[in-house]
């Protein structure tokens, strides 16, 4: 296996890890959301304006669950690209070998359709990698609008609890998970971009 295969598996590999913790974070929004939906119902005109936002969050929390489910999907095909890739380049080297074994061989002009098939073949896997990984470099583009977007939202949460008298630490603190969640997700595909950066351009 090169050391191109090997640095992909990982990518591949460390992308579906930080995925799934943004997708546990990601279900902890939308609990926080009903949470505070139930407090802001109790609070009645108290948190009169923290209930619209109770909405949003849910909503943030559902968009960014399901872009996190296609990412996953594409992070799969990611992992069958690079193992496809690794069996196309293995072929190729085995052509290419055996074509240069040949040397002057009767036969062996006969190899160079064979050895040209298996480039071709290895060098359009590559360049699906590389769509692939644009493509996935867009989704992950958009979970990190959802991340900064729920910051704002976090944002307005403190100063819509701040006027609802004695439940304003229960909605504080519903303002304070979706903050942290927030930048938990944020750093989780930040990590998952750099992974995924140098294949881009590569």
């Amino acid at each position: 296996m090169t050391n191109q295969t090997k640095s992909q598996f990982i990518a591949v590999a460390s992308i579906t890890s930080e995925l799934s913790a943004v997708m546990v974070v990601a279900k902890e929004i939308s609990l926080a959301a009903a949470n505070a939906k139930a407090i802001a119902f109790r609070a009645g005109d108290k948190a009169k304006g923290f209930q619209p936002i109770t909405d949003f969050i849910n909503e943030l929390a559902k968009e960014t669950i399901e872009l996190v489910t296609n990412i996953n999907i594409y992070a799969l095909v990611l992992y069958r690209l690079t193992v496809d890739e690794f069996q196309k380049t293995t072929a190729y080297n085995k052509f290419e070998l055996a074509a240069k074994m040949a040397g002057d061989a009767v036969y062996a002009k006969s190899m160079q359709g064979p050895v040209d098939h298996a480039r071709l073949s290895m060098q359009d896997c590559q360049r699906q990698f590389k769509r692939d990984v644009s493509q996935l470099l867009g989704q992950l583009e958009a979970v990190m609008h959802h991340a900064r977007a729920a910051r704002v939202i976090a944002a307005n949460s403190r100063i819509e609890a701040s006027q609802a008298g004695e439940y304003l630490q229960s909605l504080q603190a519903v303002a304070e998970s979706v903050d942290k969640a927030a930048h938990t997700i944020h750093d989780n595909v930040q990590r998952c971009r750099i992974a995924l950066s140098i294949y881009r351009n590569s």
